[in-house]
């Protein structure tokens, strides 16, 4: 009875080798047919040529769209950067322009060309009627 137990243990310690070699050299020969180059050669390969060449051309799209989203963004920093810096401009031209519309600044600027503010005040003119 022993006995048959030890040749039942020693079979299926056999047969577990054997599907691990058989695993190993399997991977390996997979590796070996794809350093090779023989298994683009196999039925199976030629059949998953069209999911490869889809795998391809959605890789391409996909690197081809963040190339596109980095330039917009790129795009996007540099008219925020333009905005900012017009922004101050018109503030600094608006400012000035005040400045320059103050009534002592344009008395200023008016006496260079020979005007002079009046000092008197305006009267008012009476039209009679007929």
């Amino acid at each position: 009875m022993y006995k048959d137990i030890n040749v039942k243990n020693m079979d299926l310690e056999q047969k577990n080798q054997k599907k691990r070699i058989k695993s190993e050299s399997w991977s390996s020969l997979k590796f070996h047919n794809i350093l090779d180059g023989t298994i683009l050669t196999s039925d199976n390969s030629i059949k998953l040529l069209p999911f490869v060449f889809y795998l391809s051309f959605l890789a391409i799209l996909y690197i081809g769209n963040t190339y596109y989203a980095e330039k917009t963004a790129r795009e996007i920093e540099e008219i925020k950067t333009e905005l900012k810096e017009l922004r101050y401009e018109h503030i600094a031209t608006k400012s000035e322009l005040m400045f320059q519309s103050k009534q002592s600044e344009v008395a200023k600027n008016l006496e260079v060309i020979g005007l002079k503010e009046s000092t008197t005040p305006p009267q008012k003119i009476y039209i009679k009627e007929r």
